[in-house]
């Protein structure tokens, strides 16, 4: 007797993408509303390049250097990928960041405004940002403090610096939805439409809540080395 036929198995990144477009459905967006970060941080180019082939165009770095390394050759075979720098900058790499990434996810201080604005200037290069809240308020982790998110916005703006929306890492081992309720809050006060939020474990709640971006790493490409 014949064997059934084996049933397609779906790929790491098939399965996000349908978990994405079933959490935009249930809180009536558009899946294409959600932009898909993939999060190729310590990956080598072998692990990046079939992801690439099955048309993901969006990727992320934590390190300035590390980016450096891998993804200009990756970029010239493939000129419509966009790179998104979602770790912290230093005010002294916000040129080479200006001149590789074409998304800043951790614009957490005045002193990175000011560095990021005169890089742009400099560069002729406007890089949209995304300033990255502290929403737990954790003395370990990066981003500013809540009420320091107005000062922030002013000086960007007046530094000429373009904000796309606020960025956020939750504290780890707690329920995710209520800081990603409060940062949509504080975005929506501010009239900022971009919301960076959702990891590998999370991103369902955070599309369910607004996420304009998920930064997702181990469910696409396994636990890092």
């Amino acid at each position: 007797m014949d064997q059934p036929a084996t049933a397609f198995s779906a790929t790491p990144l098939d399965d996000i993408r349908d978990r994405i477009a079933k959490s935009a459905a249930i809180a009536g967006r558009p899946a294409q509303d959600v932009t898909l970060i993939a999060i190729s941080k310590t990956h080598p180019s072998e692990a990046i390049v079939p992801l690439i082939a099955q048309g993901q165009r969006v990727f992320g770095e934590n390190r300035v250097q590390e980016a450096q390394a891998k993804w200009p050759a990756l970029i010239e075979a493939t000129p419509d990928v966009q790179l998104h720098l979602v770790g912290q900058l230093q005010s002294n790499k916000a040129a080479d960041a200006v001149a590789l990434f074409d998304c800043i996810h951790s614009l957490d201080r005045l002193s990175l405004v000011t560095a990021l604005g005169k890089a742009m200037e400099k560069e002729g290069r406007q890089v949209p940002c995304f300033v990255q809240v502290n929403i737990g308020a954790e003395e370990q982790k990066g981003g500013c403090a809540i009420d320091e998110v107005p000062a922030l916005l002013a000086e960007a703006h007046a530094a000429q610096v373009p904000v796309l929306g606020l960025m956020c890492v939750p504290p780890a081992e707690v329920e995710a939805a209520p800081y990603f309720a409060l940062l949509a809050k504080i975005a929506a006060d501010h009239g900022l439409a971009g919301l960076s939020m959702g990891m590998s474990g999370d991103f369902e709640t955070a599309v369910l809540l607004g996420a304009t971006h998920v930064r997702v790493g181990s469910a696409l490409f396994g636990a890092r080395e």
